[in-house]
This record gives C-alpha cells, sequence and structure tokens, in this order.
C-alpha cells in the first residue's frame, strides 16, 4: 500500500489559545517529537498544505463568522475587545494570526480530503484537525473552524456519493452533527461522555437526522466513568453495524484523545491501550466498509504530556501500518523534552497503560450499566438501516 498522506506545518504550533488554555499546541510538538524518535513515519514526507481559502470556508462558515474571525485576529491587545460570533470568552480566546493558523488547520483536512476522492492516496491523518464544535455561525469548545465538516464538504464537493464520519472523542461532535444533520449522503457516528455529566450537552440518542436523513445521526452516549472493556463494547455493539450498513465511500473519524483517564476535563476511564484498539479498530472499519479510503484527524485531548503524545503516536503508526508494540519504552531524549516541558509531571515509561482491553460483546440480554445506551440507539437507529436491533450479529 502506498504511504498515507500526513499533514503538518509547524505554523500549526500557532493554533495557541494562551499558556493557561487547556487546548495547547505542546500537545501536537511532543506528538511529533515521539512519533520521529519511534521511527514511526521513517521515509514519510510530512504535506505542508494552504491555508483552507474564504470560498472553501464558506461551504460551511458564513462569510459574517469568517470576517469576525479575521476581525478578531489582530496584534495583542485585541483580546481584550468582544468580537460576536463565540469570539473572546474564556474557551475561545482570540490570539495574533488566528484566522491563518484555523485556515491552514482547516486547509490540512481538505487536502487530505481531495487527495483521497481523487485517488491519490487511500489515507491521510491530520492530528491538528478534528476541531469538530465549530458551528457554522460561532466558534465553540476550543474550536475556530470546523475542519472535520470542510473535509466532509470537500469530499462531497469532490463527488464522492456518501461519507460515513465516525467520532470518537469525549465530547459530542456536535459541530459536525449540526452541518450535516439533513444531508442523507452522509452518516455522523459520535460515542462520548453521557450530556448528562458533559459539556455540550448534545448527543442523545434521539437526535437522528431530518427529512430524508433520518438515522443518519447516530449518537452512543456512554455514562460517566466508562472504561476500556464497555467503552469497546458500546463502539463494537453498534458502529461497525450501522457503518458498513450506511456503504460508504470514504471514512473520516475523529481521534480525541481526552476518553482518557487522566484527562482533567473529562470523566471516562479510558487507556492509551483502549483508545490504540479503538484506532486498530477504525481502520479495519475503512479497509472493510469504505475500501479502505480513511482521513484521520485529531481532536480534544487536554493531558498533553502524559497521554495525548503517545495515542496520537498509535494514531500515526495505526494509518501509516507499522503499529507500535505497546510495551515499546519511551525513548530518553523524549522523555527529557517532555520534563522539560512540564517540570515536577510523573511520565509514563512506555507506549502502554499496561491495562488489558478485552471486552464481553454486547447481547440484547445483558444488563451492564451502559447496555442502556447500546439498546437504545440500537433501538432507534437499527431499523431505519435495516438491521435487526436485538440481534448481536447485526
Amino acid at each position: 500500500m502506498a504511504p498515507p498522506l500526513v499533514i503538518w506545518d509547524p505554523v500549526m504550533l500557532g493554533y495557541d489559545l494562551g499558556g493557561s488554555h487547556p487546548l495547547h499546541p505542546l500537545r501536537w510538538e511532543l506528538t511529533w517529537d515521539l512519533a520521529g524518535q519511534l521511527g514511526v513515519l521513517d521515509g514519510v514526507e510530512r504535506f505542508a498544505p494552504q491555508p483552507a481559502t474564504d470560498a472553501e470556508l464558506a461551504t460551511v462558515h458564513s462569510p459574517r463568522y469568517i470576517e469576525a474571525v479575521k476581525a478578531a485576529s489582530g496584534p495583542p491587545g485585541t483580546a481584550g475587545h468582544r468580537f460576536g460570533h463565540g469570539l473572546g470568552n474564556d474557551d475561545n480566546p482570540v490570539f495574533e494570526h488566528m484566522h491563518a493558523t484555523a485556515a491552514l488547520i482547516a486547509g490540512g483536512s481538505i487536502a487530505g480530503a481531495r487527495a483521497i476522492a481523487r485517488g491519490e492516496v487511500a489515507r491521510a491523518v491530520n492530528i491538528a484537525g478534528g476541531l469538530h464544535h465549530a458551528m457554522a455561525d460561532h466558534a465553540s469548545g476550543f474550536c475556530v473552524y470546523n475542519d472535520a465538516a470542510l473535509a466532509v464538504r470537500a469530499l462531497l464537493d469532490a463527488g464522492v456519493a456518501k461519507v460515513a464520519y465516525v467520532d470518537v472523542d469525549v465530547h459530542h461532535g456536535d459541530g459536525v452533527q449540526a452541518a450535516f444533520y439533513d444531508d442523507p449522503r452522509v452518516l455522523t457516528v459520535s460515542i462520548h461522555e453521557s450530556p448528562l455529566s458533559l459539556w455540550p450537552g448534545t448527543g442523545w440518542p434521539a437526535e437522528m437526522g431530518r427529512g430524508a436523513a433520518a438515522g443518519t445521526a447516530v449518537n452512543i452516549p456512554v455514562p460517566a466513568g466508562t472504561g476500556d472493556a464497555a467503552w469497546l463494547r458500546a463502539f463494537h455493539a453498534v458502529v461497525p453495524g450501522i457503518v458498513r450498513a450506511f456503504r460508504p465511500d470514504v471514512l473520516v473519524t475523529q481521534q480525541g484523545a481526552d476518553s482518557h483517564a487522566d484527562d482533567p476535563l473529562a470523566d471516562l476511564n479510558l487507556s492509551v491501550d483502549g483508545q490504540r484498539a479503538s484506532y486498530r479498530a477504525l481502520r479495519d472499519l475503512a479497509e472493510t466498509a469504505a475500501g479502505g479510503r480513511w482521513l484521520a484527524l485529531g481532536g480534544g485531548g487536554y493531558s498533553v504530556v502524559r497521554v495525548v503524545p503517545r495515542a496520537w503516536t498509535h494514531l500515526l503508526a495505526t494509518v501509516a501500518d507499522r503499529d507500535v508494540d505497546p510495551v515499546t519504552p519511551l525513548p530518553p531524549a523524549w522523555l527529557e523534552h517532555a520534563a522539560a516541558a512540564r517540570p515536577g509531571l510523573h511520565l509514563p515509561t512506555t507506549m502502554s497503560d499496561d491495562r488489558p482491553v478485552d471486552y464481553e460483546p454486547w447481547d440484547a440480554d445483558d444488563g451492564a450499566p451502559v447496555d442502556k445506551a447500546i439498546a437504545e440507539v440500537r433501538s432507534r437507529v437499527f431499523p431505519l438501516h435495516g438491521l435487526d436491533p436485538f440481534d448481536p450479529r447485526d
């Protein structure tokens, strides 16, 4: 297989919401350093994209919003003003060159989508992407431009008939769902912590799409505290069956690493091992359901030293078919870099949390806490795709 399109430009590190903000570019810096030291992309060239143009951004975002982002992207001191459109608050502070860096990240995801649509590559990955909360007319959840929605739109505009989007971030993929809620060509699937306990308070099983798109929005809210076994149980009980039934031409995925037990902004209990298992499952799904065509994006993740670099190095390795053994020791030079970046932090020593990732497949009669969510989403959505909600084989 030809190598994937690996999208990165160090200028993307300029997407910096401030030193105390949870979304810190150090997570990308340490990921590329770790991936490089482990050799997972040896011989694979990084592709530096062009920023998305205003016309490209306008396929998802309103022109008024794009102009507001530009106006808020001035020199230091601009941050003292309010610009509307969700810009300038604690979640979405404005910063110098905000439009340029957000457009560059969006341009990367668009470029990956177009390369797949043209048949130039089967896979592409943009770990700076996955900014899935941005809405058509406002910033939201640390996200300025919704590169995931823009990539899906680029695929459709390039003639791709159907796209499946699967989001494993701990937060609901609300911005992408909203962008395609009435478009039957796009399946959006989000597995996330329950809206009862986590922002943005959406992503209920009853959110299923509108009109001709009924059944193309699929939401799997899992309870706070859900760990690897239960999360994987829910994933495998819903995601592969519904995606295969949809028969997409391309799979787009968002791999937010904030489902980890160490993440400070959420309440799930996954390990790096469980996250790695999800990446491998998504790779298998791309092969079996989408002809191998797969665009993988980053997303959330706020344990920026202990978790994200290991998780997304596994992601890069998975996309490149160069899987890293979980017992692989972390390189001493990387540990020195991480220690210097965040002094006093207790660092892991391997690419694993030494957690088992075995799970019991879902059965209609099981009574684990996560099974209520599984049963509800299957009962609501599976019949709309010709699937039996009570048959574990579907």
